[in-house]
């Protein structure tokens, strides 16, 4: 019987596994099969996440990487390809919000740094998906295979208060992601997003829970805008992840965006 979700043979680069969110996908890839390269900036926790999956029965090497600065891929590209082979799977997740620019009665919008508007676009654009295709795509265009999974969201579909560089920049990833659909679509590679909801990690916990770790009125205020009434966990971005990596789930699919948000885009009045 065919497995949907085999991905023996296959090789994944997970940029930013050594967050939650990727660390999650990334464990995943391994058990399905891949040899899975963890890309990330912070060492430590990037050789950690390697030597989890390591641990658990998977392959999995650690390759420092600052999505920022071309050369650094370029020399993780070439390790990975000597290391583990030809990658055929892209997970980008990298990304964050610059607290300068979150709207506040302190900080109001026509206040916001322009270099810090800037810097969200670099890390949610142009680090979190133009650098890292630009590296890794091409050799799976000449290889006429591979899937490229990027990590949009909520914001990206409706802008979040406070937040609106970090919702600008996302909405721009959704728009690149779909271009690189079409363009590369005639190649055999598939590139769709992913549009978490709100899933508590290192760059939103301050936004949600107070220092004594009680929910903030923000958090309140996202439980009542979704449906299902709570945060979402990393292992439920596992399916959706696992579907669009593995090309006997997904052949047929590409530029779509998979929504695991509890119904949040969803919810009205």
């Amino acid at each position: 019987m065919l497995n949907l979700f085999d991905l023996k043979d296959e090789v994944a680069v997970v940029i930013g596994a050594a967050g939650v969110l990727a660390g999650a996908i990334a464990e995943a890839y391994a058990q399905a099969g891949a040899k899975v390269a963890v890309l990330d900036l912070h060492e430590q926790r990037g050789e950690e996440r390697a030597k989890a999956i390591r641990d658990q029965g998977g392959v999995a090497r650690f390759f420092p990487a600052n999505v920022l600065k071309k050369e650094t891929l370029k020399k993780a590209h070439a390790d990975v390809v000597q290391a583990l082979g030809n990658p055929s799977i892209l997970l980008n997740a990298a990304g964050g919000n610059d607290p300068k620019t979150t709207v506040t009665p302190e900080n109001p919008f026509e206040n916001i740094p322009l270099e810090n508007w800037q810097r969200n676009f670099d890390l949610n654009l142009v680090g979190g998906v133009l650098l890292p295709c630009q590296e890794f795509g091409p050799g799976m265009v000449a290889r006429r295979k591979g899937s490229i999974v990027n990590i949009a969201s909520v914001s990206a579909h409706i802008p979040l208060s406070r937040v609106v560089s970090y919702s600008a920049s996302k909405a721009a990833l959704l728009s690149l992601s779909q271009f690189l659909a079409r363009e590369w679509a005639p190649q055999g590679v598939r590139v769709n997003t992913i549009t978490p909801g709100f899933f508590p990690a290192e760059q939103n916990r301050q936004l949600l829970f107070n220092e004594d770790g009680s929910p903030t009125a923000r958090t309140q205020a996202i439980w009542n805008h979704t449906p299902m009434g709570r945060f979402g966990e990393a292992r439920e971005l596992i399916g959706a992840a696992l579907f669009l990596a593995s090309q006997q789930a997904s052949s047929f699919v590409t530029g779509s965006d998979i929504r695991v948000d509890g119904g949040f885009l969803s919810q009205t009045i």
